[in-house]
């Protein structure tokens, strides 16, 4: 190749190179400003959002919101402890169940693969509806007001079963058929063969399976009453409404209702609540685009 030529593909690939990084920092900031407008939002006055509106740097400082979120610390952190219990417990037992099932519908040697993953699929288009589901959680598995009202529910995915299912059939048979000629059983080759090497499956479903149990609110609607088993969600859901009950109170009789948090308790519960969530979104996120690539891609 001669000398013009290589000068010009340097200049092609710096020139593809600048462009990328421009438009990839394009797509950061667009991420990035909103996130920093929810902060400086939570950190604002309530009158200063009404006049002026949200902006990247607060015009009046106010901890209001922060202090109205956690006017009863008790019932807050009550709630955060469980719905770390939740999310940890949760994930973890969801995670092992969902791997389990996946590894034996993806066996060639399991006879009954074909009807149970047609079963696993058949609920993903019927189910029986929220009423029937609510009459056997309270009426005969007598559930209102436990805390497996709350684990159960979330704990198995179809959709989640059926990409751990497609990522381990990537696993080559031989590993499986070199371990049973060295006498190991089934559940150890689970366990030490295929656990380890379906990692990044395993790491894109367990954040997946944690976002749900972080997010979950409806189950806490539907099935408790009991203050100590609301999750941080519905907590926060509470919160919002009775302080919309409070500002139409305020309205109707005529008193001021500029300096009650409003907008700017939205942001300061934004911030409460994906704090921790978001800390967990950098261990996995190595395994999480290849997780999904090849759960996706392999039919």
């Amino acid at each position: 190749m001669s000398t013009t030529s290589v000068k010009k593909s340097h200049i092609d690939q710096r020139m593809l190179d600048v462009i990328g990084y421009v438009f990839i920092s394009l797509i950061s900031l667009a991420c990035l400003i909103p996130f920093i407008l929810i902060i400086s939002g939570s950190l604002t006055s309530e009158s200063s959002i009404t006049s002026d509106g949200f902006r990247i740097w607060p015009k009046e400082f106010s901890w209001d919101a922060y202090a109205f979120a956690l006017k009863h610390p008790q019932q807050f952190i009550s709630s955060y402890l469980l719905t770390i219990a939740l999310t940890v417990t949760g994930t973890i037992v969801g995670l092992f169940i969902s791997a389990m099932a996946a590894y034996v519908l993806q066996r060639q040697d399991f006879e009954w693969r074909g009807g149970f993953s047609f079963f696993f699929y058949f609920t993903t288009l019927f189910n029986g509806g929220l009423v029937p589901w609510y009459i056997l959680m309270v009426n005969y598995l007598h559930m209102k007001n436990t805390f497996w009202s709350l684990l159960l529910p979330p704990l198995l995915n179809v959709f989640y079963i059926i990409i751990l299912r497609t990522f381990l059939r990537s696993i080559p048979d031989a590993i499986t058929e070199s371990a049973k000629i060295d006498g190991a059983g089934d559940f150890t080759i689970f366990i030490r063969l295929i656990l380890p090497l379906a990692k990044p499956g395993l790491a894109t479903i367990g954040l997946f399976t944690a976002l749900n149990y972080w997010n979950d609110w409806f189950n806490s609607l539907l099935f408790v009453q009991n203050e100590k088993l609301y999750t941080l969600q519905y907590l926060l859901y509470k919160m919002l409404g009775n302080l919309e009950g409070i500002r139409k109170v305020m309205a109707i009789t005529g008193m001021q209702v500029t300096e009650l948090p409003g907008e700017s308790l939205k942001m300061a519960l934004a911030i409460l609540v994906t704090g921790p969530i978001i800390f967990l979104y950098p261990f996995v996120q190595r395994y999480f685009v290849q997780g999904l690539t090849v759960g996706a891609v392999k039919g």
